[in-house]
């Protein structure tokens, strides 16, 4: 059993940044395909962004591509999400994701984080 714990969020303006991190535990980390979701108050969780399990690849939604990346540290056993320019339309909780896949498909994926809130003003 993976236990995923999201951390890194908060409130910051509109242009700035946020570094979020998820730390696994209980797994074989370096094994798993990672990814990011977020949802939106009233809207369905969406995806963000994944790793491929060698840190390679990773595949980014349109509305994110060029703002946020997503990076591997297998000897940490973390995961790894730098968002810039922020937008006050990036506001949502932000989980973590991990399965035994590479995919944007959340139902793929078997293990989840609890979320971490980022608030972006205007």
């Amino acid at each position: 059993q993976v236990q995923l714990v999201e951390s890194g969020g908060g409130l910051v303006q509109g242009g700035g940044s946020l570094r979020l991190s998820c730390a696994a535990s209980g797994g074989s980390f370096s094994s798993y395909g990672m990814g990011w979701f977020r949802q939106a108050p009233g809207k369905e969780r969406e995806f963000v962004a994944v790793i491929h399990r060698n840190g390679g690849s990773p595949l980014y939604a349109d509305s994110v591509k060029g703002r946020f990346t997503i990076y591997r540290d297998n000897a940490k056993n973390t995961v790894y999400l730098q968002m810039n320019s922020l937008k006050p339309e990036d506001t949502a909780v932000y989980y973590c994701s991990a399965g035994n896949t590479f995919t944007v498909v959340e139902r793929h994926y078997d293990y989840w984080g609890q979320g971490t809130q980022v608030t972006v003003s205007s």
